[in-house]
Formats: C-alpha cells, structure tokens, sequence
C-alpha cells in the first residue's frame, strides 16, 4: 500500500484542438498550460504522439517538449510518450539526447508501441515492414544501448546522446508491455486513461516481471488518469459534457472536435444521466470526489505518481481543474508537490 505522502502528481496533455481553434492555438495554450502547472509544482509535463487526429495538435512531442522545457524553470518535460515503431531509435536518441544536453535532469522519454494514429496516416511516417522488421522489444533495448559510451566496435553511434540520457519510461495499456517494462528494469506507466479495465493485471505483471537495473533499482509505477475537477459537483459534470459528447459522436463514427460544454448541454450531454455513460474511467467532481476515487486506485496499484490528463474547452476551466486538484485541503490524500529542480 502506498503512503500517501509519497504520491506526486504530473500533467499528461493531448493539445487538444477545440471546436473554434486550430492547431497552433492549441500548442500555444499547452505552452501557458506547462507554464501555470510548473508554478503549481507539477511533477513532470508530458505531450504524446498521435498522427491525423483532427482534434490533437501534440505530432511532434520532442518539438513540443523543446519549446515547453525552454519556457519553463524547474518541471520534468518529455513524451509521453513516443511511439517507437514510428522512428529508427538512433533517431529517437539523438533527439532525446539533445534535448537532455540542453536540459539537463529535466527530460523523460516514455516509450509506446501503438500506432498513434490511423494506419492509412501511420504507414507515411513510417512503413509496416520498418515498424514490425524487429520485434519491439529489441527495439527498446538498441535504443537503451543508443545512450550508453560506444558500440561494440568503440564507435559512438547517436553523439548527442552519450552522457545525456533521459529517464526513461515504459508505456502501455496491456500486461504485454508491463512485461517488457518490468523485463527490462525499467519504470512502468499504466494508462488507465485509455483501458482502465487492464490496469489492475498490468501492474501486477510489470510487479511479476520486475528485474532491478541501473536504471531504476527498484519498480517505479505511475498511473495515467483522466480527471476533471470543479468547484461542485454539478460544475464538474457539465464541464464534462465537451467530453461526454466527444466520445458519444467518435462511437458512432462521427470525430468531432471537442465542443464547448454550452453546445453539450444543447445536444443533452451536460449530465451523467445514464449507467453506460460515456465517462467511464473519468474522474469528475469536486475536489473532495475526486480525490477519494484517486485515493482508491492508489492504494489498488501502488502507484507512487499520477499523470493527470484533463481535457476542457475552456483554457480556463483546465487551468482551475489542475490548480484545484493539487491544492486540495479536503482528503487525506497528499498530493505531493515537487519543488527541487528536475527530480521528483
């Protein structure tokens, strides 16, 4: 069980495209975003990579977390994470290591084995027969050897990653890269936000798996979760009507852009009327509902941090849901702040 003392809390952030913005609004609100919760003491900002998603402007997060780690002060930044079939890990090392070099004990680089995206979009940024030529697993492990000295032949192969490794993380939804994870003696973040349903059985096959390393001596887990807070209750569960329709529309084969909770409301999403509702697996409420509901999934997990995604039309309305969640004075649940620079 893990002491509640020990729980930091991190920012996992799509940039989600609304209803009434483009792409670069966006990636510029996930800049004032990384800013608000840097001051707030977040633990760790992360943007994923997702490819032909109309309403998700996060392509490019080794971009992304450039421009966010140079704008900030003392905030871990990095992917969460970069789908590694996509790229040739020398790659993914030389961007990685450079951005390390430029920010040192600042950078993560969280690892994924999904597509990202659509395949029809996928295969332009990288073929099948490249993605699958080895199997994933040794995918990790040549970038893993990317970051150390030399190769066999005494050759530095990714120059601006020697001396300048990002802690690294493993990502994934299933028990089969909790397995990898724990397999290679690397830390485990189980997205919770995406299957929820697996969580329980990812964590304890990463814990089955767990093999110590330099790396990470001894098992790390962070949970991704998908949370929406508000001053009550009722404003938490309107606010959560942009989602609610969102994933209502993508259901039944119509994308949408995440609409404001105003047009929700129109189209009758503004409230969980219904047991199938569209949430499941999202955490609303005030901060007092909230917390307790993240208080149990900790004490389920052992998860000593939690990535918290929140996704809401209102730039405002994200910024207070964050700001409530760590300032919280209502449950025994203590959101550990993060004040030293770069490590939690």
């Amino acid at each position: 069980m893990t002491s509640p003392h020990d729980v930091h809390i991190s920012v996992l952030d799509t940039v989600p495209i609304t209803q009434e913005m483009n792409a670069g609004m966006a990636l510029r609100n996930a800049v004032d975003l990384a800013q608000f919760v840097d001051d707030l003491g977040y633990n760790r900002y992360w943007v994923p990579e997702h490819h032909g998603m109309p309403g998700v402007a996060s392509a490019a997060p080794a971009v992304v977390s450039e421009r966010v780690a140079s704008v900030t002060r003392r905030i871990r930044v990095g992917a969460g994470g970069v789908m590694l079939p996509n790229h040739a890990p020398i790659v993914v090392a030389e961007q990685f290591g450079t951005l390390e070099a430029f920010h040192p004990g600042r950078i993560d680089l969280g690892l994924g084995r999904a597509l990202g995206g659509p395949r029809e979009i996928t295969d332009r940024v990288r073929s099948e027969s490249d993605r699958t030529a080895k199997p994933f697993q040794d995918q990790v492990r040549e970038l893993l050897a990317l970051f150390d000295a030399a190769d066999g032949d005494g050759r530095i192969a990714a120059v601006p990653a020697e001396g300048s490794r990002p802690e690294i993380w493993m990502l994934g939804s299933s028990d089969y890269t909790a397995r990898i994870a724990g397999g290679l003696g690397l830390p485990f973040a189980a997205a919770h936000h995406l299957k929820p349903s697996n969580t329980i059985e990812a964590v304890r096959a990463y814990l089955r798996t767990f093999q110590p390393s330099s790396l990470c001596p001894n098992p790390q887990i962070m949970i991704s979760v998908a949370v929406i807070v508000a001053d009550s209750d009722e404003q938490a569960q309107w606010l959560a009507g942009s989602l609610r329709m969102k994933i209502a529309q993508r259901r039944q084969g119509n994308p949408i852009r995440l609409p404001s909770p105003q047009t929700a409301e129109t189209h009758g999403h503004s409230t969980n009327r219904h047991t199938d509702d569209n949430l499941t697996g999202v955490f609303v409420g005030e901060t007092a509902t909230v917390l307790k509901e993240l208080q149990a999934l900790i004490h389920a997990t052992g998860a000593t941090e939690l990535l918290v995604k929140t996704d809401l039309y209102e730039p405002d309305d994200r910024h207070r849901s964050y700001e409530l969640l760590i300032n919280n004075k209502h449950q025994p649940l203590a959101i550990k702040p993060s004040t030293s620079p770069g490590r939690p």
